[in-house]
């Protein structure tokens, strides 16, 4: 979190997917007086049931060690084939492929044990303090977000919150329909 604020400009608009999502809202949480307008794509502000999210941390560290053990392309493909992405066109498939390859088995294994979604704490009840403008993502095709796009633009404590869910899209909205997510961006930008 702290890269992310001490390599922005003094105000600025902040988006993010997935857990990229999860990191901005806690910038956004952590300093208000920075962030102009916040842009959430297919993420959530975490897993409030307790049990739930020690489970998840239990099953990221599963995760965690497999990549380091297997390296990143059995985790590519492994990750890629969850029903989450299903519906995806073969250059959305080969695009999201790709860029999973991109990390470094480490540095994933890492990532996932310091900000995977059960070592995260949960944010629902903090949404209150957005004092800027929110917009939540979501594919019409990945349900689950779209519920917590709703949830999360709903909480939001100046009432500026917009939920957008993109028609066609599943759970990789900037993969798969790019324009959508430049248009909501260009929209959070006015």
């Amino acid at each position: 979190m702290r890269d992310v604020v001490d390599q922005a400009p003094r105000r600025f608009v902040l988006a993010g997917y997935s857990m990229g999502g999860r990191i901005a809202l806690q910038v956004a949480l952590a300093h208000p007086d920075r962030v102009e307008r916040l842009v959430l794509v297919s993420t959530t502000a975490g897993i409030a049931n307790a049990s739930e999210r020690r489970q998840r941390r239990r099953d990221d560290e599963a995760l965690a060690r497999r990549i380091e053990e297997q390296g990143m392309e059995a985790f590519a493909r492994s990750w890629g084939s969850q029903a989450l992405f299903g519906g995806q066109t073969p250059d959305v498939v080969a695009e999201a492929y790709a860029d999973r390859m991109r990390n470094r088995a480490d540095g994933l294994a890492a990532a996932l044990r310091g900000l995977g979604a059960g070592a995260m704490e949960p944010l629902w009840d903090r949404l209150g303090e957005l004092a800027m403008p929110v917009t939540a993502l979501a594919g019409e095709r990945d349900a689950k977000y779209c519920e917590i796009a709703g949830r999360l633009a709903a909480g939001v404590g100046v009432g500026d919150g917009r939920l957008v869910v993109v028609a066609g899209a599943g759970h990789a909205v900037h993969l798969e329909t790019p324009d959508a997510v430049v248009a909501a961006l260009d929209r959070a930008l006015r």
